[in-house]
């Protein structure tokens, strides 16, 4: 049972679940909420967790942050400190070592937004939309949506979504390159369990080593890239899920693989 105020988090089947839960206010991220979500990167990393979904409560995934927040009369220090409390949850999913799958189930703006870019994957459901509002505040997406969006949709998409602070549908979304998939909005939950139930299945250090590469992809170059490829097999060849994953190849069976 979840222990949060704002947040209903349960592990089953290796796979953490983590519903955003305010679904009167669209799942906004109040300071309680942010609290919590900066509590998440330790229980995340727990072995028994191998794969990680993020969705929200109710009719919406998460309409960004508590308007209540932007309305104080902040000095520009102590904003910036606040800001990085959703920064530093961000980046640790990142880093998690671990996949990360947001469940688009509605709405997604904002620091919601913000979340699914930071998440590895993201499937949506078809009548739910996304996009960066914070234009319309006279703000940007300041905790790391710009740069994540850049990376993902390129330049380009990127200025388009964000200075026309228009929400988009589930298919834009998919030929923008801004999610992966896209579901009939009944089957979106199931859909989204069923491909985590897979990945517990894999690997988990080749999964988790698998995303540290192709993070750093983006940051290196070939030669440095094909360095660190080297390095993390040669990590992957003394573990026993590899001596697993052999002997089941050479037994013409499926894999229980550990994560030793």
């Amino acid at each position: 049972m979840s222990a949060f105020q704002t947040l209903d988090y349960t592990v089953e089947h290796g796979v953490a679940r983590v519903i955003l839960n305010r679904p009167d206010v669209l799942n906004a991220i109040n300071e309680t909420m942010r609290a919590e979500l900066a509590a998440i990167p330790p229980l995340l990393a727990a072995p028994e967790v191998r794969v990680v979904l993020f969705t929200g409560a109710g009719r919406a995934f998460c309409a960004g942050g508590d308007i209540e927040l932007f309305e104080r009369p902040w000095r520009t220090p102590d904003f910036r400190a606040h800001s990085r409390i959703l920064t530093d949850f961000f980046d640790a999913l990142e880093r998690l070592e671990k996949p990360v799958i947001a469940a688009i189930n509605g709405v997604a703006t904002g620091a919601g937004l913000q979340l699914a870019l930071s998440s590895d994957l993201r499937f949506m459901a078809a009548s739910a939309r996304v996009g960066f509002r914070e234009n319309f505040l006279g703000l940007i997406p300041g905790v790391g949506g710009i740069t994540r969006l850049v990376r993902l949709v390129g330049p380009a998409v990127a200025k388009e979504l964000i200075f026309s602070a228009d929400l988009i549908g589930a298919e834009e979304a998919l030929v923008r390159g801004l999610v992966n998939r896209v579901y009939p909005d009944e089957q979106l939950w199931s859909e989204t369990w069923a491909f985590a139930r897979r990945l517990t299945r894999r690997a988990p250090q080749a999964l988790g080593l698998a995303k540290v590469l192709i993070n750093e992809a983006q940051n290196v170059d070939l030669h440095t890239g094909r360095t660190l490829e080297a390095l993390a097999q040669s990590i992957l060849l003394t573990t026993e899920d590899h001596t697993e994953g052999v002997r089941a190849f050479r037994e013409k069976r499926k894999p229980s693989f550990t994560g030793m």
